[in-house]
């Protein structure tokens, strides 16, 4: 595994961003930026050998600063929506910023993707690694207390990209962050994502109102649209006359992932028989949010100068339940002072 660093782009402020490459001698490259802690992109092999890019990117870092899509960012301090932007903690209410209309998205107006994040190279579990962290001050966003988080992403030979997170705050806070990666196993966006196989390990997924809000209830995905307890092609059904389907424009829902003993969840996979490649997915957080590319309009022009169309790539989130602060039945999201919270995914990537 070759490493190494270089500036990647200046900001407006004068202060540099770094460009991290980590290489293995099959022609696996990942590649990360400490600003917004973001994941640049990575080539993985198909069945034949040939290295591609299958996680959407940029070349530049003002495309990144123009560009507000959260292409392979951590985004947080609250990774997906809080309706209206506003919970309660404590008996005291607190107000977010609302940029997704009347609702609170991916930590606001300039959420942990916008920020520059400190950076340390390092070792971690006997793998090279890169950890980037950030200290999110009382109040940024509307968010109470000082908030620290880290994240560390390794990668193996073995080709699993791995994300570890850790949280600490000096006053009672909520958090919900993740990674915004798009990924598409075709190599280079050769086609859109709607051949992928698809099994995702839920047998509950949480059903939305228009807004893309939770109703609060989880619902069994058994005989629907949103079942993937079997591999299915997620353009298979995604065209169906079913209300879950409009209000998303086709899946942007959080799926309840079943647990295992250990406490890393076994999240599913993605194959594409075209190119070989496949993604299997492990987490310690409670579900995932699939998102199917249903707003992407080839405006956004990427690496090898290619467009990102319309589902040319999916989001495939690890986290807790949307709006849970909002919701006494969800697993809760608060975190307190001298509590230290962790959390783990790994994406592995083969052919067959």
């Amino acid at each position: 595994m070759k490493f190494s660093k270089e500036v990647y782009g200046t900001l407006e402020d004068g202060r540099e961003a770094f460009l991290f490459t980590l290489k293995q001698d099959d022609g696996t490259e990942l590649n990360l930026t400490n600003y917004g802690a973001t994941v640049v992109s990575l080539k993985v092999p198909d069945r034949e050998g040939n290295p591609e890019h299958v996680i959407l990117g940029f070349k530049t870092l003002q495309e990144y600063e123009t560009i507000r899509h959260f292409y392979g960012a951590i985004v947080g301090r609250w990774g997906n929506r809080i309706d209206k932007g506003i919970f309660s903690l404590n008996g005291i209410e607190y107000t977010l910023a609302t940029n997704d209309g009347d609702n609170h998205l991916h930590g606001g107006i300039e959420g942990f993707d916008r920020k520059l994040w400190d950076y340390e190279e390092l070792t971690y579990e006997d793998k090279p690694a890169v950890k980037f962290s950030y200290l999110s001050k009382d109040g940024e966003e509307g968010y109470p207390g000082n908030f620290n988080v880290s994240v560390i992403y390794t990668f193996s030979e073995e080709k699993e990209l791995g994300i570890h997170y850790e949280m600490t705050t000096d006053k009672p806070t909520v958090k919900n962050v993740t990674n915004h990666s798009y990924f598409n196993l075709s190599g280079n966006v050769k086609s859109d994502i709607l051949a992928h196989e698809l099994h995702l390990n839920a047998d509950y997924y949480l059903p939305v109102v228009q807004g893309l809000i939770p109703t609060g209830i989880l619902e069994a995905v058994k005989d629907t649209p949103m079942d993937f307890t079997k591999p299915f092609k997620i353009g298979a059904r995604i065209n169906e006359d079913n209300l879950q389907l409009v209000y998303g424009l086709g899946y942007d829902h959080c799926w309840i992932l079943n647990k295992n003993e250990d406490g890393m969840n076994y999240a599913g996979y993605v194959y594409d028989s075209a190119s070989g490649r496949r993604m299997d997915m492990y987490t310690t957080e409670p579900a995932i949010q699939f998102y199917s590319g249903n707003f992407m309009d080839g405006s956004d022009i990427g690496h090898e100068n290619l467009p990102y169309k319309y589902r040319y790539a999916m989001c495939l989130e690890t986290q807790h339940y949307p709006d849970s602060p909002n919701h006494e039945n969800f697993p809760s999201t608060v975190l307190n002072p001298g509590e230290v919270y962790k959390s783990t995914t790994i994406y592995k990537f083969s052919v067959k």
